[in-house]
């Protein structure tokens, strides 16, 4: 499945995060490409809330992942600062992918051999300063 949203206001990605959450109901690993600056964070805490998550959610960058608990356990996972699949593997990555949680993670593009098949990978590209076009595709 393929699915490109064109043009997207920024103050719309709320209801996009919903729909993203009816499009794939059985997905639990989300990969989040773009520009820098293109709002992957910003989806990913709506996504994020509309899961049941309460508290603020924050880029984990330094921290390489974040862990909160809403309804079930939800990784945040920020590999912008890693070198290469091999410092993702020391960090965890495994763990966090294996499909039992939600895995929002940002900058996957290392990675992209070790993600389950079924992963949804959405890729934001800024149009405007307030406009982007998120293209989401994923092999169910």
């Amino acid at each position: 499945m393929k699915k490109v949203f064109d043009k997207v206001d920024l103050s719309g990605l709320e209801k996009l995060s919903e729909e993203i959450l009816h499009l794939f109901p059985d997905q639990r690993v989300f990969a989040f490409s773009g520009d820098l600056g293109a709002g992957k964070t910003t989806f990913i805490k709506l996504i994020c809330k509309n899961l049941g998550l309460n508290e603020q959610l924050s880029s984990p960058t330094y921290a390489i992942a974040h862990v909160y608990l809403a309804k079930e356990e939800i990784y945040h996972v920020d590999l912008y600062r890693l070198s290469g699949i091999e410092e993702a593997i020391e960090a965890g990555i495994e763990e966090y992918i294996d499909g039992r949680h939600y895995c929002f993670i940002e900058w996957p593009e290392m990675i992209k051999a070790l993600l389950p098949e079924d992963t949804v990978m959405i890729n934001m590209k800024m149009y405007s300063p307030n406009k982007r076009i998120i293209e989401i595709s994923c092999n169910e």
